[in-house]
C-alpha cells in the first residue's frame, strides 16, 4: 500500500477532562467533513446524463449513449469493491479527498478537451474512469461513520448522512446549467456551450475536496481519544469487543464479508433497487424530452426536484427503521419500495402535457427510493465488524450498480430503442415490485445480531 494512505498510529491520549468537548467538537467537525466531501462526489457523478440530449442532437444514439453512460455504474460497481477493500487498510480523510480530486480532473477534461466527447468509445473509457474514482468515497465515509458513531445512533446518522447523495446529486443539475450559461458568455471557440454541465461542478468539487480535507480525521484513537463503544457505553456485542484491530484483506473478506449470508442477501436485494433508481434517474432528461416534451432546463429541474425529494424520504425512513420497527430495516423498505412502485405507474402512465403530474410524480418516487437504497448500505454496516465495513459496502455496492444500475443502462437504451419507451417502463415496474419482495428476507433481522 502506498504509505501515505496509512492510516495514522494511535495518537498520545487526551487529558480526561478533555475528552467530551473534544469528542463532541470532532464529531460534528468529521461529519460535515464526511457529508460535504460525499456531496462533492455526486456533483460529478450523473453529469452525463444532463448533458445525453445535447450528445444526442449530436447524432449518437440512444443505445450508444445508454451504453457509454453504463461506464460509471461497472467500474464503480467494482472500484466500490476493490477499493473498500484498500479503504478498510486506509486513512479515511486521505482516501476520500484523493478520489474526489481524481474525478473532477476527468470531468475537467471532457469538458475541455473536445476529443474526449467525440465518440462513443473515448466517452466509454472517461466514464468508467470517473466511475472508479466515484468508488472511493462511499467506502471512507462508511469507516468514519461506524468509527466515530456507536450502535445506537448508527441509524439515524447514516440516515442523515446518505442525504449527502441528495445535496450533491440535487446541486448538480442546477450547476450544470449554470455552466452551460458561463461557457456560453465566455464563448470559446472550440466550445458547443453544453461542456459547461462538466467543467463549473468539477471546480465547485475541487474545493468541497480542500475543505473535507481539513474537517475530517480517521478515527477517535487517531486524535487521542478512545473508541466511541467506550466513550458512549455503547458496544456491538454482549462481550463489548470493540473490533479495534485492523484486519487483512484475507480476514476481512472470508471471515467476516464473503461466508456472511444476510450480506449476500441484500446484495442481491441491491440489484432491483439500484435497477428501479437508476432506470428512473439516468433516463429522465432523455425521457421527458422525448415524450413529455420537456426542454432541457425543465427536464434539468425534475432531476433537481427528484434528487432533492429524496431528504426528508430517506430520514423519515431511517426513523422508521430505527423507533417504529426497532432496529428492523426490512419492514420500512418494503413498506416504501411499493410506494416506488405506483408513483413509477402514475409517471408513465399520465399523457404528455402535464407536467406537474410528472414532477410530482418524480418528487414522490425521488422521496421513496433513497430510503431503501439507505437500508442497504446501513445493512451492510451493521452485518460486520467496523474493520471490514467498506468492504462489506463495497459488495452490496458491487452488486447494486453492476446488476442493477449498468443493467439500467444498457437493457433500459436497447429495449427503448427497439420496443419504445412503453416496454422499459413495463420492465420498471416488475422490478420495482421484485424489490418489494426482497426487503421480506430481512424483515425480522436486527442487524447487530449478527455480528460475531
Amino acid at each position: 500500500m502506498f504509505n501515505f494512505l496509512k492510516p495514522p498510529k494511535p495518537a498520545q491520549p487526551v487529558a480526561d477532562q478533555h475528552v467530551d468537548e473534544t469528542y463532541k467538537k470532532l464529531r460534528f467537525q468529521v461529519f460535515m467533513g464526511i457529508f460535504l466531501g460525499y456531496a462533492g462526489y455526486y456533483l460529478l457523478r450523473k453529469n452525463f446524463s444532463i448533458a445525453m440530449p445535447y450528445l444526442a442532437e449530436q447524432g449518437f444514439s440512444t443505445t450508444g449513449l445508454g451504453f457509454a453512460l453504463s461506464a460509471v455504474s461497472i467500474s464503480y460497481g467494482i472500484s466500490k469493491f476493490v477499493m473498500g477493500t484498500v479503504s478498510d487498510r486506509s486513512n479515511a480523510r486521505t482516501f476520500l479527498v484523493l478520489g474526489l480530486m481524481l474525478t473532477a480532473i476527468v470531468n475537467l477534461l471532457m469538458g475541455f478537451v473536445p476529443a474526449f466527447t467525440s465518440g462513443i468509445t473515448i466517452m466509454f473509457i472517461m466514464l468508467f474512469l470517473n466511475g472508479w474514482f466515484q468508488g472511493m468515497g462511499w467506502p471512507p465515509s462508511g469507516r468514519v461513520l461506524v468509527h466515530w458513531f456507536s450502535v445506537s445512533e448508527r441509524g439515524s446518522k447514516t440516515a442523515i448522512w446518505n442525504v449527502a447523495h441528495n445535496v450533491g446529486g440535487g446541486l448538480m443539475a442546477p450547476f450544470a446549467i449554470f455552466g452551460v450559461y458561463l461557457m456560453s458568455v465566455l464563448g470559446f471557440d472550440h466550445m458547443k456551450g453544453y461542456e459547461g454541465i462538466f467543467i463549473f461542478p468539477a471546480i465547485i468539487a475541487m474545493i468541497v475536496a480542500i475543505v473535507s480535507y481539513f474537517l475530517i480525521r480517521d478515527t477517535p484513537q487517531s486524535v487521542g481519544l478512545p473508541p466511541i463503544e467506550s466513550y458512549r457505553n455503547d458496544y456491538p456485542t454482549k462481550d463489548k469487543t470493540t473490533f479495534e484491530t485492523e484486519l487483512t484483506t484475507k480476514e476481512i473478506l472470508f471471515k467476516y464479508v464473503l461466508n456472511n449470508k444476510w450480506v449476500w442477501i441484500i446484495a442481491i436485494a441491491n440489484i432491483f433497487v439500484y435497477f428501479v433508481r437508476y432506470g428512473v434517474l439516468d433516463w429522465a432528461p432523455l425521457y421527458l424530452s422525448d415524450v413529455k416534451h420537456f426542454d432541457v432546463e425543465g427536464s434539468s429541474w425534475a432531476y433537481f426536484l427528484y434528487e432533492w425529494a429524496g431528504i426528508p424520504g430517506t430520514l423519515l425512513c431511517g426513523w422508521l427503521s430505527d423507533k417504529v420497527f426497532k432496529g428492523r430495516r426490512g419492514p420500512a423498505g418494503f413498506i416504501f419500495m411499493i410506494g416506488v412502485t405506483i408513483a413509477v405507474a402514475v409517471y408513465w402512465l399520465n399523457p404528455a402535457g402535464n407536467p406537474i403530474v410528472d414532477n410530482l410524480a418524480l418528487v414522490t418516487i425521488g422521496f421513496l427510493i433513497y430510503g431503501p437504497v439507505m437500508l442497504i448500505g446501513l445493512q451492510a454496516l451493521d452485518y460486520v465488524p467496523k474493520k471490514a465495513a467498506g468492504t462489506a459496502a463495497g459488495l452490496t455496492g458491487l452488486f447494486g450498480y453492476l446488476g442493477g444500475a449498468v443493467m439500467a443502462n444498457i437493457i433500459m437504451g436497447i429495449v427503448v430503442d427497439n420496443m419504445g419507451w412503453d416496454a422499459g417502463f413495463i420492465l420498471l415496474i416488475v422490478v420495482s415490485i421484485l424489490a418489494t419482495l426482497s426487503f421480506i428476507f430481512t424483515w425480522n433481522k436486527r442487524g447487530q445480531e449478527v455480528v460475531h
